[in-house]
């Protein structure tokens, strides 16, 4: 295959879309945000992850304080996105929301950025607005250094979109062992055809929404009895990151701890060796043993969802009871869920969760089995 760019680049990225919150549930936590970026630099590491849309701009917000405002401009690398189908409403709007990120940010310039979550069926919105050519204007005028989209559609749109815009210079997909194989997710199919095309790769949802760092009990003991010491997260991000064309791995860290771990791997990095390997695909047999929600808790289901329905939180829910069998446990957690929200039931099937869902998930009869066993 192709040679690619950013092989140099540190192999674990800074994802900034589950960051700490304060008490109140929606401010973000700089303080402690501010001690991770420490850490992560202190590290080796460069890469950080953003987009317009993550937690309503806090993140870009959060990002310039912590990390912006601290560092010289070139000790980092900072990458955001353009969302045309979730945060704009017009070709003016969505061109708007790059000027709003640089300013959200004070970063200067973005050294990655990226058309956000495309998908086969949202794909035109970013022809409708003129968005393939806007981009690569601003790299013209010194504002990106390097461009792309991230993607969670099918590896023909992917295979279309790159035969028609072979100037990006990257992408980033969602790349984890578990969708590996997937047939929805495709995430081998899609590394695939952006290897053929001769495309770099930053690599999103690693851990899968953090199902992967805390799997099923019957993954955890097999990676215990390989690596007592190592944490189930530490085997899928380096899996992720083993790969041939990556320029990094996104990690959305959520606390210290979770940094701390990251980079107790990651900071002198080691590809996956074939005993290793094997041992994924065993972890692998025993997860698809056990029919799960294969739900990310990206949450872009929810903001449209006219009955607040918590749909990753019911999910979630459902999934521990399939699990673990934990009836009783199962329906409080429930309860405890949507006591101030929309419940399963109360889904009126308009299907805007469904047409903005990554995972492509059918949720409306997903939410019909909720309904059944936890209600």
């Amino acid at each position: 295959m192709a040679d690619w760019f950013g092989k140099e680049v540190f192999k674990l990225g800074f994802g900034l879309m589950r960051l700490p919150k304060l008490e109140d549930g929606k401010s973000i936590d700089v303080e402690q945000v501010s001690k991770m970026v420490d850490l992560f630099i202190a590290a080796g590491g460069t890469y950080f992850d953003t987009a317009y849309v993550y937690d309503e701009g806090r993140s870009e917000e959060a990002i310039k304080q912590a990390l912006v405002d601290r560092y010289p401009r070139e000790s980092y690398t900072l990458c955001t996105k353009l969302n045309a189908w979730h945060g704009a409403s017009d070709e003016k709007s969505a061109k708007q929301e790059f000027y709003t990120s640089l300013e959200r940010t004070g970063a200067g310039y973005f050294d990655y950025y990226l058309l956000h979550a495309i998908m086969d069926g949202n794909a035109h919105f970013y022809d409708d607005y003129h968005l393939w050519s806007f981009v690569p204007e601003l790299k013209k005028q010194g504002l990106v250094k390097y461009w792309g989209f991230s993607f969670h559609g099918t590896p023909e749109c992917l295979d279309r979109l790159l035969t028609d815009h072979p100037d990006v210079d990257f992408i980033q997909l969602q790349i984890n062992y578990a969708d590996w194989e997937d047939d929805n997710v495709a995430s081998r199919k899609c590394w695939e055809v952006a290897r053929k095309h001769g495309k770099s790769i930053t690599v999103m949802e690693p851990v899968k929404g953090g199902a992967l760092a805390d799997p099923i009990s019957q993954v955890k003991e097999i990676f215990r009895k390989a690596a007592p010491d190592l944490s189930p997260a530490s085997w899928a991000i380096r899996y992720a990151a083993s790969l041939e064309g990556i320029i990094t791995v996104l990690s959305g860290m959520s606390n210290i701890a979770q940094m701390e771990d990251n980079l107790s791997y990651m900071k002198d990095f080691r590809p996956l060796n074939d005993a290793e390997q094997k041992v994924i695909g065993d972890a692998v047999k025993a997860m698809n043993a056990v029919e799960t929600i294969r739900c990310t808790a990206c949450h872009y289901c929810t903001e449209g969802c006219p009955m607040q329905i918590p749909i990753p939180e019911i999910f979630r829910v459902r999934n521990q009871q399939r699990i673990f069998n934990t009836d009783d446990r199962a329906k409080g957690e429930y309860r405890n869920a949507t006591r101030e929200r929309g419940r399963a039931s109360e889904c009126i099937q308009c299907g805007q969760c469904e047409s903005a869902c990554p995972q492509h998930l059918p949720i409306i009869e997903l939410l019909k089995e909720c309904s059944a066993n936890l209600e």
